[in-house]
């Protein structure tokens, strides 16, 4: 088994390449969609969620506001500890169990929106960085997700800057292309990712995977 880690600024077309490289046959273990499912309706997840920020933080309909969570720990770096201490060891779990349920050769893929920011790179066999400029990811955040541009300037400038994403990087792929040419890339690279697997011994790393 290989482990991936894929990492790219917001607006870089991570999710792109993710699919791609599913598309390949890499199983994929989404940190985000993880940590969204941990604290489902019903899940002792969103139950420790409630407890430690109160009922103020559900939706009418008993689902959790992101929005309303989002002011409370933002704004406070001890409230965000508290929620991350509650969410991630519960979607590293859960990671470890996608993880095992995968075949012995696979390509496993884990999308971790924030593995410069919390130095997780020496938990994968080959970290992958989608790289675009920043020109480009402000355009696709105005222009495909709407997003104000002082808002997509204010999020490109909490994450990790661009050099020290590349400065992790086993391998970077460009996205500052038309997607013919990034599909090429990926296939390129999956290609060396199923070689690097046929001949990797069995990871040792445990994966962890933080919330965007």
């Amino acid at each position: 088994m290989l482990t991936v880690g894929l990492t790219g600024g917001i607006g870089a077309g991570k999710s792109e390449v993710s699919r791609l490289l599913v598309g390949c046959g890499a199983v994929l273990i989404d940190a985000d969609r993880i940590a969204r499912e941990v604290v489902a309706p019903g899940t002792p997840g969103l139950a420790a969620v409630v407890e430690a920020f109160g009922e103020e933080v559900l939706a009418a309909d008993g689902s959790l506001d992101r929005p309303k969570l989002g002011s409370i720990v933002f704004a406070d770096p001890s409230k965000l500890a508290a929620l991350n201490s509650i969410v991630h060891p519960l979607v590293g779990a859960r990671s470890r169990e996608l993880e095992a349920a995968a075949a012995e050769d696979a390509v496993v893929v884990h999308d971790v929106p924030l593995l410069a920011e919390n130095s997780l790179a020496p938990l994968y066999d080959v970290v992958i960085v989608v790289d675009a400029s920043p020109e480009t990811q402000l355009d696709r955040l105005v222009r495909l997700r709407g997003m104000t541009e002082e808002d997509a300037r204010a999020r490109m400038a909490a994450q990790a800057t661009r050099e020290k994403r590349r400065e992790i990087a086993d391998v970077v792929i460009d996205n500052d292309v038309p997607l013919a040419e990034l599909e090429h890339r990926v296939y390129d690279v999956w290609a060396d990712l199923v070689r690097r697997a046929r001949t990797a011994p069995e990871s040792s790393g445990t994966p962890r995977s933080p919330q965007e």
